[in-house]
This record gives C-alpha cells, sequence and structure tokens, in this order.
C-alpha cells in the first residue's frame, strides 16, 4: 500500500528539487491535493474555499461537470497534434465574435507570450522600437514586461526599472514607464516621444486598480493621434468582466488585445487577437520576409484545451451568469467593507466586482503607488486570517466564480469578520 504523504514531507521533497521550493507561482507552503467547485483541499486534507482559482481561469469552478464532459470525449480523439484542428478554428471564431477588437486570432500557450508577441507585434507593423508601459502593470515575464513591474526603488518617470536579472541594460532604453491614471503625463510622454512609440500596452483594470473616467479613452486619442497602436492586456480580465471583456465594459476598443485563462477552461492557451491590417504580418504571404513575424508554439490551438474554452464560454453566455458573478462580487465587497468599517482600520476596497481587493489606507488608490503605500503588515495579518478561517486566495486579488454557494458565502462572510476583528 503506497504511503500517503502528509504536506510537510512533500514541501520537503519539493525543496530538494524545485528552486525556492515550488513553481514559482504561489505560497510554496501549501501544496493543493485537489478542487472541486469551489473548494481546493491541501494534502493535509484541509479543506478551503477557493478564490485563488487557479489564478483566475476557473470562472466556472473545478472540474465542471459539462466542461469535463467535453475534455473526455475530445481526449480519445487526440490530445495535440501540432497542426489545425476544428475545435481551435472553432473557438477562434467565437473569441473573435465576442471581443471587439478581435478581427483576427494567433493562438500561444501562455498570456505571457501573448504580452510578448503582441509588443512585437506593433513594432514589426509600425517600423517603431519604443513601447510605453505602466509602472505595476504586468504584461508577462519577457524582458520589456519586466520592466517597473514591482519595482524596489522609485524613479524618475519614464526610466524603466528592470524587476529581474539577466535583462540587458539595452532593453530599458526602449521601454517607457509611466503612472498609471496619469492624463496629463501621458499627454506630456506622447508629445514628446508619439514618433518613437509603437505601442502602448496597458491592463485596461491595473491588477486591481480601475481606470479613471476617460483615461482609457485618452490612451486611445494618443494613439491614434501618433500612430502607435494600443494593445489591451485582457488576460485577466477576458471573458472575466463581460463576455467580450473590458474592452466591451468600458467601452474603448484597443488595437490588440492578449486573451488567456478563461479562454482555455483550465488548460494551458492564450490568443493575440486584433485588427486585421495588424495581424497579417504573422501571414508571410501577406508582408513578404522583411514584415513577417514569426510565431509558433507546440501546443498553440491545442484541441483539449480549445474544447474547454468552448464549453467554458458556452457556459458564460448563458443569461444571468455574468448577473450572477457580479452579483456575488459586490456581496463580498459590501461584508468586507462593512466588516472593516467595524473594526475601525483605514482601507479602500479597489477593483471590480468581478476582480477586487482591500488595501489598507485611508487615501484613495489611483496607481501602483497608491497600492505600495498600503500597511503591508496589515494585509499580511488579514489575510493569515483568512487563510486559518478556510479561505484560499492570492495576498493581492480576490476572484469570484460561478461556483460559490450560499453556503461559501456565508462563511467568507464570517472567515471576513473574524480576520477583520483580528486587526485591532
Amino acid at each position: 500500500m503506497e504511503k500517503i504523504l502528509t504536506q510537510a514531507e512533500w514541501i520537503d521533497r519539493a525543496r530538494a528539487v524545485l528552486p525556492a521550493g515550488g513553481f514559482g507561482n504561489f505560497d510554496a507552503g501549501i501544496i493543493i491535493r485537489e478542487g472541486k467547485g469551489s473548494r481546493v483541499w491541501d494534502e493535509d486534507g484541509k479543506e478551503y474555499i477557493d478564490y485563488l482559482i487557479g489564478s483566475g481561469p476557473m470562472m466556472l469552478g473545478h472540474g465542471h461537470p459539462e466542461v469535463m464532459e467535453a475534455v473526455l470525449e475530445q481526449l480519445p480523439k487526440g490530445m495535440t497534434f501540432f497542426a489545425s484542428n476544428a475545435r481551435g478554428i472553432e473557438l477562434a471564431e467565437e473569441i473573435c465574435r465576442a471581443v471587439p477588437c478581435g478581427e483576427q486570432l494567433r493562438y500561444v500557450s501562455t498570456g505571457g507570450e501573448a504580452d510578448m508577441y503582441a509588443i512585437r507585434l506593433a513594432r514589426a507593423f509600425t517600423g517603431r522600437t519604443k513601447i510605453v508601459k505602466f509602472e505595476g502593470g504586468y504584461h508577462g515575464m519577457s524582458a520589456e514586461a519586466q520592466m517597473s513591474l514591482a519595482p524596489a526603488k522609485r524613479v524618475n518617470f519614464p526610466q524603466a526599472v528592470p524587476d529581474s536579472a539577466g535583462i540587458p541594460p539595452s532593453v530599458a532604453a526602449e521601454v517607457l514607464v509611466a503612472p498609471f491614471n496619469d492624463f496629463e503625463y501621458i499627454k506630456q510622454l506622447m508629445a514628446e516621444h508619439g514618433h518613437e512609440i509603437a505601442a502602448i500596452i496597458a491592463e485596461p483594470l491595473q491588477r486591481i486598480v480601475p481606470p479613471l473616467p476617460g483615461f482609457l479613452e485618452l490612451l486611445r486619442e494618443q494613439t491614434q493621434k501618433h500612430g502607435s497602436l494600443l494593445i489591451f492586456d485582457e488576460v485577466v480580465t477576458g471573458f472575466r468582466f463581460s463576455y467580450g471583456g473590458a474592452q466591451e465594459l468600458y467601452g474603448v476598443t484597443p488595437d490588440l488585445a492578449t486573451l488567456g485563462k478563461v479562454i482555455g477552461g483550465g488548460f494551458p492557451l492564450a490568443a493575440i487577437a486584433g485588427r486585421a491590417d495588424v495581424m497579417r504580418h504573422f501571414d508571410k504571404a501577406q508582408v513578404g520576409a522583411e514584415g513577417w513575424l514569426m510565431q509558433l508554439g507546440t501546443l498553440s490551438g491545442n484541441p483539449v484545451a480549445a474544447v474547454a474554452g468552448l464549453k467554458t464560454m458556452e457556459v458564460l453566455r448563458r443569461e444571468g451568469a455574468y448577473d450572477q458573478l457580479n452579483s456575488t462580487g459586490k456581496r463580498l465587497m459590501q461584508a468586507t467593507s462593512a466588516a472593516l468599517e467595524e473594526a475601525g482600520v483605514p482601507f479602500q476596497i479597489v477593483g471590480e466586482p468581478a476582480l477586487f481587493e482591500v488595501v489598507f489606507t485611508g487615501a484613495k488608490v489611483r496607481d501602483y503607488r497608491d497600492t505600495q503605500a498600503g500597511d503591508a503588515e496589515r494585509t499580511r495579518r488579514y489575510n493569515a486570517a483568512l487563510r486559518e478561517e478556510g479561505i484560499f486566495k492570492s495576498p493581492g486579488k480576490t476572484y469570484p466564480s460561478l461556483a460559490l454557494t450560499e453556503e461559501d458565502l456565508q462563511q467568507t462572510e464570517a472567515a471576513i469578520r473574524k480576520a477583520a476583528m483580528a486587526l485591532d
């Protein structure tokens, strides 16, 4: 009989073979054994209500029966081909129908890849090299994306600060960094450098910080004025904020959007979607060798991921799905506000109902530096108390899902009240 290992034993084994003892994604001190619906269990059998949900993709919860059925039907037909397949074509058609900017689409396997190729595509289309990103904006792990994601030191804008070892200094010269939600700064930056800028890349909701009214419209106006492209990183917000993503919710259409998480239904799948005249640079026959952007990937358009994504999106199209998700998010935001107000703790609830977080500060949160001004120790204690009460979440985000039940929500509300009281 195989010995059942404790979580501590698994952690010891991980430390021997994995740098920092984990996969680099999340707290290496917890090993998840399984997930079902709205819940996960660790290797010691402790049960949690899951607000991490795989960092966003499991909007329907773990093991949704219709998604499982679709996957199990596909598996005997083939797991990957490195060739086009009908399910991947169907999924591309549905994404392009749903996403306002999506005239054509190219698959990759991860959101980080999608962002990297979107940046390269903008350079190929415009013939320019500089990219504008916002301080604190997350766009994957490419060299450009690792500029001023979480800078340890503050410098004057638009100087870029590398967040990782191994990035050549020359990369910083091609990335201009701006503060999110700063209207005047973007105008000034584009007035000075617009002729050099291939694209502005932005999360429409930057991590948890919503755009101020008119800010995304300003980005659209400025990129059009200066002949640059506007890229929305919708890896997180795509199909979460609405069926057409944040660009539909906020009413601003970019030139390109990167998508991931939800479109794969829990399997590795991502995409770049955008204007056909920009996307044609993936087609050597249209643009020639000089304009061609080479892109390929072993698992791009994987049929198992495609059927999982198709079924997930079918469920999301059903009447009331987004009303339910937003209603759940609003309830959790209100419960958090009530508990923290009662505890007398300064805080801001930041984000949208489908994705939000509490920042322990009395000041308004408009950008990355405002989030960093929050009380980090209080945040740590609050999240630790929630974990103790059976709430599994990221330290910086809360992802509601459609799998949450009334019982889950009542248990969560009780946990929030206990965690708030622990902050005295």
